[in-house]
């Protein structure tokens, strides 16, 4: 089997006003501007979705097929509802709600955190197996047919993207689920294509476009292979101009080392560090997320979330509560990282067969 490269995909971005109005404008969240003695403290709010419940299995879970695992249930709002709501514009409503009356060391936002497409290094990772996977071919670039260094997504992840792509679409018509107003993504290619094809040419309200924001922290936990190591920030201004990449963001990719691997509680002080700049500085309600699945793991640890493994394309929507203490934030340290096990080349034959 060889796997063959794909082009990357660029598709025309257009924004269009939403025919239905929502429920109530989406209250902003009330930013705490974090200063000096304070830090944000995050909880996930369970019972409303089936993500949140213990007896749901995330694996076969298609957060397509269940309204995003929004529960059918009741508010205590729904005595200010319309008639013919949909259970999404109740929630939003309820969500409204809590804003509205959160005070300023309060805030509540929901996160749609949704995992890149397959990549080739998925396909490689399947096709070696996961020893030989981790101890050589993670290490090359590619096997002569197929490269995965900084992996583009397969002709399948473009499919499990433009699945999301079609759910979003019916969303906005049927169920009138909250679109996102605030897009963020990690800057590995394989996370910057999925937004793209995910998002593109839906009918999104004109002051809140397709615009992602390109954040370093939001990336793979990494490691030395080499699909954790992304591309130079003029690759990415090129290839995906429309995005904004953060301030601060290095030419070329200083975090990602040879033969070493983050801990994973490293990763969970540098997933605290990115939720702290989009809680303090982003007054968007409804946030998407594009990245990892071993990021979203760190993200849902962060925010106090049972552990819900994504398949790629899968998403997951949480509504978070974060709140702002006026004391000493807990103490953290980071570890050094560890050495990752490398073997030697395997059997010729298996070299560019892939």
């Amino acid at each position: 089997m060889r796997i063959p490269l794909l082009p990357l995909l660029s598709l025309s971005l257009a924004s269009f006003t939403l025919a239905t109005p929502t429920p109530e404008p989406t209250a902003p969240a009330l930013l705490p501007r974090i200063r000096g003695t304070e830090w944000i403290n995050y909880t996930t709010l369970t019972g409303f979705f089936l993500q949140d419940e213990s007896e749901t299995v995330p694996g076969g879970f298609d957060y397509s097929t269940t309204n995003f695992g929004l529960i059918n249930r009741t508010y205590p709002t729904d005595d200010e509802n319309r008639p013919g709501w949909t259970q999404w514009q109740k929630f939003e409503h309820y969500v409204w709600r809590l804003n509205r009356g959160s005070g300023r060391s309060v805030q509540y936002k929901v996160l749609y955190m949704g995992r890149h497409g397959e990549g080739y290094h998925n396909v490689a990772e399947s096709y070696y197996g996961t020893p030989l996977w981790n101890c050589y071919w993670s290490l090359q670039d590619g096997n002569g047919t197929s490269v995965w260094a900084d992996a583009k997504v397969t002709p399948n992840g473009v499919a499990q993207a433009l699945k999301a792509n079609a759910f979003w679409a019916n969303a906005i018509k049927t169920t009138k689920t909250p679109l996102p107003e605030s897009y963020y993504s990690s800057p590995l290619t394989r996370c910057l294509q999925t937004a793209n094809l995910t998002f593109s040419g839906l009918s999104l309200p004109a002051g809140k476009p397709f615009i992602p924001t390109v954040k370093e922290f939001f990336r793979e936990g990494i490691s030395g292979h080499t699909c954790d190591r992304r591309s130079t920030k003029s690759y990415i201004q090129s290839t995906f101009p429309s995005y904004t990449i953060e301030a601060g963001f290095t030419e070329t990719d200083e975090l990602w080392k040879p033969l070493l691997a983050e801990v994973r509680e490293d990763q969970d002080i540098r997933s605290k560090v990115v939720l702290d700049d989009v809680f303090d500085g982003d007054d968007s309600t409804y946030v998407s997320v594009t990245s990892h699945s071993g990021e979203i793991a760190s993200l849902l640890r962060v925010l106090k979330h049972r552990v819900f493994s994504l398949s790629t394309g899968q998403v997951i929507p949480v509504l978070v509560k974060a709140e702002t203490i006026a004391a000493n934030p807990p103490a953290t340290t980071t570890l050094p990282w560890s050495a990752i096990s490398t073997c030697t080349n395997p059997a010729a034959s298996t070299t560019t067969t892939a």
